[in-house]
């Protein structure tokens, strides 16, 4: 999860299936011109309805992005994109070159679209102030938890006030609707998508609603929807953590070039986080609490980026800033995610007494990292949320025979891998298991998992059920050349 000095997160939700509305016989158009500062991309906006169920409450804009085929002669379609988050930006990383490979990009225009609420569609705008005002977002007594609530509350009526009805109305079944416009007006009639992260949900919701507009979807570190309660979601997170934290220990044991090679990599993190406990780690000018201390470590998960990893660690024990791996450059919070999380999800916290015996829990599921900071500030910035769950948890439920791939790495700090397990089999579609480490596994320069994925998006076949594709080790992978994965390090 991106985080930064301020930790602006949230959780909660609940879902319902809904009935579409059909497809209008005559669809938006979208109006292209030359992005202004990205050569050879088109930008352009599509109007959709605030309120798919209201359509006269007022339009929106959604932001668009389209680098075209770079084989006309053969072009199939064109094919979505989005980076998650909640709160990436799918035409602005377009912009900035995300694309799959050039197999993909040659037969498909590439298109990237920023959901309802971000980026430079009309946007969730929330007040300065309520943003950067204290958050316990581990509270040490009630009072903290009661400011936890205040926080929460103030800033979601933040939001509403400033954006308008938008703030409420930026759940993912509404995302749906409006990938199905975007469909429309690029004259597909059916629809090609690659999601990763958050980008998963929208896929798989996709898939339910609409599963005669599906050409190919191919879904990569899927979120599972069908949790039920709030201390099965910080559990699946916080076990994810563990693991990567433990595969970690492992690279650097028999990876003589890591910085505490030979050393006992356990104790010294546990150092590390009694020191950030007493408020005695980093620099006087810097100084880390554990969520910011288990943000630095878990961040670097993503990649993986170890060998960074264990020199900030080193920095750390001597009293050095550790800044390479926690720039604030790296690591934006979007305003949106609260808005947008909090309408997908109902994980309820009721009390500080609850959230103290969830915290005490999770240590024994993680007892060197003892949470994951993605999954508790998700789930802790929606306590107290003011606006509805709109699009709250339940099973999928997929017509059999939709086309979709599931991609998932073994080990992934986010997305865990039993939710790509459990996404595959509420809705039957095959998953391709990428035997190694971190978020996105189609750009982990694994050929065993981009060919798969590509072979699907161009000819719609399947890699079989079951398949494996053996890890490629980071230091190999950090030297091979490969297509860029989004900057998105959320969900």
């Amino acid at each position: 999860m991106g985080l930064g000095r301020k930790l602006a997160v949230a959780a909660v939700a609940a879902v319902t299936l809904f009935t579409a509305a059909p497809a209008s016989a005559s669809p938006a158009a979208i109006d292209w011109k030359p992005c202004p500062t990205a050569p050879g991309v088109e930008c352009g906006k599509l109007t959709v309805p605030l309120d798919w169920d209201r359509p006269g409450d007022g339009t929106i804009q959604l932001a668009l992005a389209r680098r075209k085929a770079t084989d006309p002669a053969h072009r199939i379609g064109s094919v979505l994109m989005d980076p998650g988050g909640p709160g990436g930006a799918g035409a602005g990383e377009v912009q900035s070159g995300w694309s799959l490979s050039p197999k993909v990009a040659a037969r498909f225009d590439t298109v990237g679209f920023d959901p309802r609420g971000v980026g430079e569609s009309t946007a969730i705008q929330c007040g300065l102030d309520e943003i950067t005002a204290k958050n316990p977002v581990l509270p040490k007594d009630s009072a903290e938890f009661q400011q936890l609530l205040a926080y929460n509350r103030a800033l979601g009526r933040s939001c509403d006030r400033i954006t308008g009805p938008l703030a409420s109305r930026s759940d993912t079944r509404s995302v749906v609707r409006d990938m199905d416009a975007i469909r429309a007006a690029l004259g597909d009639q059916k629809l090609t998508y690659y999601g990763v992260s958050y980008g998963t949900l929208m896929g798989q919701q996709y898939a339910e609603t609409y599963p005669d507009r599906v050409r190919a979807l191919v879904l990569d570190s899927n979120m599972d929807h069908s949790i039920r309660g709030t201390w099965e979601f910080l559990r699946a997170e916080t076990q994810a953590t563990q693991e990567l934290f433990e595969q970690f220990t492992g690279w650097c044991d028999r990876t003589t070039s890591c910085a505490l090679h030979g050393q006992n990599v356990r104790a010294v993190v546990a150092d590390l986080y009694a020191r950030a406990e007493r408020g005695e780690l980093g620099t006087p000018d810097d100084r880390l609490d554990p969520m910011a201390f288990v943000g630095l470590v878990s961040r670097n998960f993503y990649g993986p980026t170890w060998d960074k990893l264990a020199k900030s660690l080193v920095d750390l024990r001597a009293g050095k800033p550790a800044a390479a791996a926690f720039a604030k450059d790296d690591l934006p919070i979007p305003d949106p995610f609260a808005s947008i999380f909090c309408s997908d999800w109902r994980l309820p916290i009721d009390s500080y007494s609850q959230l103290e015996h969830y915290r005490r829990a999770l240590s024994r599921v993680s007892p060197d990292l003892h949470f994951s900071p993605l999954g508790w500030t998700a789930a802790a910035g929606c306590a107290g949320w003011p606006s509805p769950v709109r699009n709250p948890q339940h099973p999928l439920s997929i017509r059999p025979g939709v086309p979709m791939l599931i991609l998932n790495s073994r080990y992934d700090p986010a997305t865990p891998y039993s939710w790509a397990v459990r996404a595959a089999q509420q809705s039957g579609a095959p998953l391709l298991t990428y035997d190694g480490w971190g978020h996105g596994a189609y750009f982990k320069k694994s050929q065993c998992v981009t060919d798969a994925a590509d072979a699907f998006l161009i000819d719609a076949a399947f890699p079989g059920r079951g398949k494996h594709c053996p890890a490629v080790e980071p230091e190999v992978q950090s030297r091979m050349d490969g297509v860029r994965p989004p900057i998105t390090q959320l969900y």
